[in-house]
């Protein structure tokens, strides 16, 4: 299997995010995300867990109302229903992300085998 690395080759980003898929299932995807500079996103509240990272730059989140700030080798779980946004992002380098969208496990039916 072919090798990638993350950090080559990254698109130049003017206004929106550029979010490459990297692998996926039924209950998981796995995404790169290049930030533009000083990028500002719309308000997100998922249906899904979603973990982050931040590989190179820094960026600042507001989570659920709190400004939380990340840079290089930070990571954050974000629950499903927590309402959080993008504030700020790096200019160099630019605030490149790993971010992986959990499903939330089903809750028990009670049915058995």
């Amino acid at each position: 299997m072919p090798t990638r690395h993350l950090l080559t080759d990254l698109p130049h980003v003017i206004g929106e995010e550029q979010t490459d898929l990297l692998a996926a299932n039924r209950h998981a995807r796995l995404l790169r995300i290049v930030s533009p500079p000083r990028f500002r996103s719309e308000p997100f509240l998922q249906q899904e867990d979603e973990w982050v990272m931040v590989l190179q730059g820094e960026a600042t989140l507001d989570l659920a109302g709190q400004p939380i700030r990340l840079v290089a080798g930070d990571s954050l779980l974000i629950p499903a229903g927590t309402p959080h946004q993008v504030t700020d992002t790096s200019i160099d380098p630019p605030c490149t992300w790993l971010a992986l969208h959990l499903e939330r496990d089903m809750p028990d039916s009670g049915a058995g085998p």
